[in-house]
């Protein structure tokens, strides 16, 4: 029986890491942090695949405060190694901070970085200005700041 459970939960736990997998985050190698310039926000980070990252404004020093549902609905951007600047991404702004489960999540300005689960193709940035988990989500600008659009109607919670 103990056997038959522990074959069950590896079987879901490798299956949850594939679904966050598809969810964008990067599970081994160098992290790529790119930029992209989509209206109206105009230059803000993305993957390596061209899927926009955000940061939390709950996170505070350096360090992540999104786990659990909130780290399901924003999947930080992971890396197993350096991370590594393409476009106008500066290498200066990137690094890693060490999640609870020993994980490296990549930082951008100080701020860790995230996907956001509903945007499902390179150029999606409905996570922005977003209010949810206790604090607004935005898109990151390539000097590390937030891009926020001049009396941009704020979104309620995902």
């Amino acid at each position: 029986m103990r056997t038959r459970f522990t074959r069950i939960m590896a079987t879901s736990a490798f299956g949850l890491l594939l679904t966050v997998a598809g969810a964008g985050t990067t599970l081994a190698g160098d992290a790529t942090v790119s930029t992209a310039e989509h209206e109206p926000y105009g230059d803000h980070l993305v993957d390596g695949k061209g899927m926009s990252l955000y940061l939390f404004e709950a996170d505070e020093g350096g360090m992540s405060s999104c786990y659990d549902a909130c780290a399901t609905a924003w999947p930080p951007l992971m890396t197993s190694g350096a991370p590594q600047a393409a476009g106008k991404a500066k290498h200066s702004l990137l690094g890693t901070v060490k999640r609870k489960d020993g994980s490296m999540q990549v930082t951008y300005g100080g701020w860790p970085v995230y996907y956001f689960i509903k945007d499902k193709a390179a150029g999606d940035t409905k996570g922005q200005g977003i209010d949810g988990f206790g604090a607004e989500w935005y898109l990151v600008g390539p000097d590390g700041k937030t891009v926020e659009k001049e009396k941009q109607e704020k979104k309620s919670t995902y």
